[in-house]
């Protein structure tokens, strides 16, 4: 039996008009919009409709963007019947998208899980102006050898791994002349270094007081269990129980987004069939390189909607 899974992308997903199309046509995604407008205070939904860009692409703002667009997105397969309550064996989503994952999955309220990831975004924002620092994209890699470049590049400032996206790639976060070294000596480990357009070192110690900030956030929120399985990018285990899930968002700011992990255990379990619901193809390619074998349709914009057509294939 074929079982499907939900994935959320993250940050770095964003574009200027993300959603647009989806919520002229669908009055559900409309008024997730002008849902996530209210309780923000401010006018989301035109920075991801028109930008600019430059406003858009900010921590504090493509977190709840992204977060908001998906969320649309899935509310209108939703009401279209495309998806059901069965559909979906098990959910999970990268860095941001996990919160995503676990609003739908019924774990978090709309409200709860736009008002952290906003708080989140911001912290991490203010985390990057106080300390400056950058990603490194190393393509060819495994985590040895990874690993190995951070620690020699060590007397330059911290550098730790972030971000294991799929075979081959792995991105390193942290100090900006860390960032710099690791560039220059990437063929000595016979690696193809790419310096990421971020703000900051994610998901690495430098996220540790972003991580602090939130955590009274996180405490101040209803967190249910989920009704669907959610698998978390700390460890690829599936989320046991509310102490459980704050714990983890809390750890997942300033550790590393294990994503590969978290595909491979989805598969080990039986998902073979995996649906991106949110703006861009990201997770779509990584899921090319983690399994090729795997079935996976992309939910992006309205027209990408039209032509999905999903059928109920949970846990038993």
């Amino acid at each position: 039996m074929s079982w499907n899974a939900a994935i959320f992308p993250g940050q770095g997903a964003q574009l200027v008009g993300m959603g647009q199309d989806v919520a002229e046509r669908c009055p559900v995604a409309a008024e997730t919009f002008a849902q996530a407008d209210s309780i923000l205070g401010f006018e989301l939904s035109r920075l991801c409709f028109e930008g600019p860009a430059e406003r858009l692409n900010a921590t504090d703002v493509q977190q709840p963007a992204i977060f908001t667009t998906s969320v649309a997105l899935y509310r209108a397969a939703a009401d279209a019947g495309t998806f059901g309550r069965e559909t979906f064996a098990a959910m999970g989503g990268l860095s941001l998208g996990e919160y995503t994952a676990l609003h739908l999955a019924g774990a978090l309220s709309f409200r709860d899980a736009l008002r952290v990831v906003y708080e989140r975004g911001r912290l991490m924002q203010q985390a990057c102006a106080q300390n400056p620092s950058g990603m490194v994209s190393l393509m060819g890699v495994d985590e040895e050898r990874a690993l190995a470049l951070c620690e020699r590049v060590s007397p330059q400032g911290l550098l730790q791994p972030a971000n294991f996206n799929c075979p081959g790639q792995i991105v390193v976060s942290g100090e900006k002349a860390a960032c710099a070294a690791a560039l220059e000596l990437a063929e000595e480990f016979d690696a193809r270094a790419i310096p990421l357009d971020v703000a900051g070192a994610f998901h690495s110690e430098l996220m540790r007081p972003a991580a602090e900030g939130l955590r009274p956030v996180l405490e101040d929120c209803t967190i249910n269990q989920p009704r669907v399985r959610v698998i978390a990018n700390v460890d690829a285990e599936y989320h046991a129980n509310p102490a459980a899930i704050r714990s983890a968002l809390y750890r997942q700011v300033f550790n590393p987004v294990r994503w590969q992990a978290c595909v491979e255990r989805l598969i080990a379990d039986g998902c073979t069939a995996f649906w991106e619901v949110g703006p861009n193809r990201v997770l779509t390619g990584l899921m090319r390189k983690i399994d090729r074998r795997m079935q996976i349709t992309n939910v992006s914009k309205l027209s990408s909607l039209e032509q999905a057509e999903a059928r109920p294939g949970g846990f038993s």
